[in-house]
């Protein structure tokens, strides 16, 4: 250990220079999977919040099918009824208004039926429960939009009017934050006609996007029900999928953190392997002097764990600076225990390029490596 202490404050400059790559490469992958949890929480939140085990779809809709479903109050009604559990409708779009203070918003509307168990519990205001029938709780993102309980939201194009009645906790859906209106009203925002009479309301369709299920059916198994009644059961976590863009997204974030995990060993490996070459006569002496191959080992990975270690720990530093520094202006989450499991997995893999070079320490022949320096 003294040994390697030594090298290391001898050749200070090669391993502060080694160190700060591994701080940059650790800081990066932090970085990475801030925006990796941040994105899509900013895309699925709402859904995450939604108080149901498995989503009903018309079978019809096999990709995005929050934008693609349809299903009618009879199907609904059958498909309960069999399924013997508890199950409301949801309707979900996105859409935009503009309030009467002159802000101009984007929302994605949660048609729920009012009383029911997606109904949201709201932290200002009022609820839906008992609200009129053009009332509206929004996410507490739109505040930050300049949207505030008691104002007034009008639909682009539709002409539809909704009074904000209450806040509810942060949410959005495809990075859009989220407002909850009663069933009948979203049905309005999505089947009318943009400069239609108001007359034409009547032959809006009773239909919806999902069926919730609040716990799984005590009866049929959900693929006779789906057999039965054309639609397609999808548990929670997998209706994520159908959430506009969360795929792409996770899929382009997670390429970018394996590349660097790969990149990691590479370059630890690198710098390590040219070390070891460059010591190649003082490892020889050392073994002509009796130094055991397992000390040897343990020099070289001493040497490595402290560079990996420490600049795994000033990356993580440096990664939750950039958290704080960006704040609410972008998608960015980084939470404890992600930031604690991203720097293990850094520091891992780091360590692991370590191993190119195990077999030239501990394979050191003196008389061999001794003779070849004459």
């Amino acid at each position: 250990m003294f040994l390697a202490l030594l090298e290391l404050r001898a050749a200070r400059g090669r391993f502060l220079l080694m160190g700060s790559v591994v701080v940059l490469v650790a800081a990066l992958v932090g970085i990475v999977s801030g925006f990796t949890t941040g994105l899509g929480d900013d895309t699925i939140s709402a859904l995450r919040r939604l108080p149901a085990s498995q989503l009903v779809f018309s079978s019809d809709a096999r990709s995005d099918q929050f934008a693609r479903s349809l299903l009618d109050e009879k199907t609904a009604a059958a498909w309960s009824k069999d399924a013997d559990t508890e199950t409301t409708p949801l309707g979900v779009s996105i859409t935009r208004g503009t309030t009467n203070r002159g802000a101009e918003v984007d929302l994605a509307a949660f048609g729920v039926e009012p009383g029911s168990f997606l109904a949201p519990s709201v932290t200002e205001g009022d609820g839906l429960a008992g609200a009129p029938a053009e009332s509206m709780v929004m996410s507490a993102k739109l505040a930050d939009e300049g949207v505030r309980v008691g104002d007034t939201l009008v639909i682009d194009r539709l002409g539809i009017e909704l009074r904000v009645v209450g806040s509810t906790e942060r949410s959005s859906y495809g990075h859009v934050p989220v407002a909850y209106v009663p069933l009948k009203t979203w049905q309005r925002i999505r089947f009318s006609t943009p400069g239609a009479p108001a007359s034409a309301t009547a032959a809006i369709p009773g239909q919806f996007s999902a069926l919730a299920l609040r716990t799984p059916p005590g009866g049929d198994s959900t693929a006779d029900l789906d057999a039965r009644y054309s639609t397609t059961t999808l548990t929670k976590e997998k209706a994520y999928e159908a959430a506009p863009g969360y795929t792409g997204e996770r899929l382009t974030m997670n390429s970018i953190q394996v590349f660097l995990y790969l990149i990691a060993p590479l370059v630890v490996g690198a710098f390590f392997s040219v070390w070891t070459v460059q010591r190649q006569p003082e490892i020889a002496l050392l073994r002509a002097m009796g130094a055991s191959r397992r000390r040897l080992l343990a020099h070289t990975v001493l040497q490595a764990a402290l560079v990996v270690v420490l600049g795994t720990a000033a990356g993580a530093v440096l990664a939750g600076a950039v958290g704080l520094l960006v704040g609410d202006q972008v998608p960015f989450s980084l939470p404890a225990a992600t930031l604690t499991a991203t720097m293990c997995t850094v520091a891992a893999v780091g360590l692991a390029g370590t191993v190119l070079t195990l077999r030239r320490v501990t394979r050191a022949d003196p008389l061999t490596m001794l003779g070849a320096n004459r």
